[in-house]
């Protein structure tokens, strides 16, 4: 089960997210479905149309079970595989 506690070390794919905060002020208006994750970057629906923005340089909120959580792109920075690992 996914909680605030445990959220890096889940597959972030699939969930509804929005930027809440980005370096790049075109970027903090997107939101959408989670639909791919690599090493340095996030891949978001949003209007039918995929967003890539550096994990880095924004801040995601994630909305699960009805609380909305606040993740450092950051904290995210490195393969998917190799974050649910640790």
């Amino acid at each position: 089960m996914r909680t605030a506690q445990n959220i890096l070390k889940h597959e972030l794919i699939g969930l509804r997210a929005n930027i809440a905060k980005s370096r790049n002020q075109m970027n903090s208006k997107i939101q959408g479905k989670i639909v791919d994750e690599t090493q340095h970057t996030i891949v978001l629906v949003d209007s039918g149309k995929e967003k890539r923005v550096f994990k880095k340089c924004v801040d995601l909120e994630i909305n699960i079970d009805g609380k909305n959580i606040l993740i450092s792109g950051k904290d995210l920075e490195g393969r998917p595989w190799d974050r649910i690992k640790k």
